[in-house]
């Protein structure tokens, strides 16, 4: 894991500890109530540079880097849905996936149905952003696997949580409204698209056209394109 530094809301800096390829985090105790809204502006940063990242399954086996003990799996329930957690038993800390972190904070809202049958018209699956299963978003209207319901990544929310900080504030001043379902889709095919590129370009030219298309309606990140949204409202 890469270890980044954050601003802390007790005037220091704390370390986090940030996996990209499994998109999650490390909190030692209490660490994930001390990050300022600057600190959060910077983690949207570093998860839109490192968007079109290859992600990679989380181990079904999750171990503390303090004290090596298995973590223990659980849920967590917040006003903005439910979340999965790992924690260490021993009190050392806990291991959150990036979709988990923006559920805990309220930076989500559930989709609402018209929403979801909009998107299955333009994807054909989406990851879950609660446990980063992909599902079938054209025949399941929740994920099969936890069963938590779909939920996005609100610009809104996400602003308001941050109205403590400057640049946050204005932006709710204007009048910044929800993301609606055009705007996850147009957000959710971009990001295909660039990372179709992407590993175009690595594999020189061994994808059709065909594949591009299919690569481009195959699986949804709401993370990943809430995450594109968020960042372009904030620096806007």
């Amino acid at each position: 894991m890469a270890v980044q530094r954050f601003a802390s809301n007790a005037g220091q800096t704390i370390e986090l500890d940030l996996c990209y390829p499994c998109q999650g985090l490390w909190f030692d105790r209490h660490e994930n109530l001390k990050l300022t809204p600057e600190a959060v502006v910077e983690l949207f940063r570093l998860l839109h540079e490192h968007r079109n990242e290859q992600h990679h399954p989380l181990s079904a086996k999750l171990a503390c880097p303090r004290c090596e003990r298995p973590l223990d799996k659980g849920f967590d329930v917040v006003r903005s849905g439910r979340y999965i957690t790992y924690r260490c038993a021993g009190q050392h800390g806990r291991f959150s996936t990036f979709s988990a972190f923006m559920v805990e904070k309220g930076f989500v809202r559930h989709m609402t149905r018209p929403e979801i049958d909009d998107l299955a018209q333009r994807v054909g699956a989406i990851y879950c952003t609660s446990c980063g299963a992909p599902v079938d978003i054209r025949k399941d209207h929740a994920c099969t696997y936890c069963k938590a319901a779909f939920s996005l990544i609100d610009p809104l929310a996400v602003v308001r949580a941050l109205e403590g900080y400057a640049q946050a504030s204005a932006k709710v001043k204007a009048g910044v409204g929800q993301a609606s379902s055009g705007d996850i889709g147009d957000a959710l095919v971009a990001l295909e698209r660039e990372r179709t590129r992407a590993a175009r370009e690595r594999q020189q030219g061994a994808f059709t056209r065909a594949d591009d298309t299919a690569s481009i309606l195959s699986t949804g990140d709401l993370l990943a394109a809430g995450v594109s949204l968020v960042w372009r409202v904030l620096n806007d």
